[in-house]
Parts: structure tokens; C-alpha cells; sequence
């Protein structure tokens, strides 16, 4: 699955153009490697995202093309959440 599509289903981020432009900019980075809108995730996967001050790291447990609200949460587990300096 692609990455956007995963930060879009999981409802980590709401919109997936949205996704598209914070990757393009290089602040999410699979498994160490900073990744593109285009880059494949698959489950066991480390996402490293940063949001503004704030940098979430979750791991991927399963994909799925479709997902309801109240399951999006199940599709990742963070792993850390920390405060980032500038």
C-alpha cells in the first residue's frame, strides 16, 4: 500500500493530499529512511512522523484498503511520541 493512502485510511493524517505534502517535504521517514508519498508500507513497518514541535513514531500491524472509524486506530501502534527541538 502506498504511504499516503496508509496515513489516510489509519486517519493518522485526515487527508491524503495532506499526507502527500508532508511527505514530499521529508518529515516521515519507514524504517529510518526518509520515504515519498509513493513509497510502499507493509505491516511491521516503523513510520517516524513529524508534526510540527511533535514527532510520533507508530508501527504498522496490518493494511487494509477500507476501514471504519473506530477501527482506523487498530492499524498502527505508536511506539513514542516525543517533543522535538528546533
Amino acid at each position: 500500500m502506498r504511504l499516503d493512502k496508509f496515513l489516510k485510511v489509519s486517519r493518522l493524517i485526515k487527508r491524503r493530499t495532506l499526507a502527500k505534502e508532508v511527505s514530499d517535504q521529508g518529515r516521515i521517514t519507514i524504517n529510518g529512511q526518509v520515504a515519498k508519498a509513493s513509497s510502499v508500507v507493509k505491516a511491521g513497518d516503523e513510520l517516524a512522523i513529524r508534526f510540527g514541535q511533535k514527532r510520533v513514531v507508530v508501527r504498522i500491524e496490518r493494511l487494509q484498503e477500507t476501514v471504519r472509524k473506530e477501527e482506523a486506530a487498530e492499524m498502527y501502534t505508536v511506539v513514542k511520541e516525543e517533543k522535538v527541538e528546533e
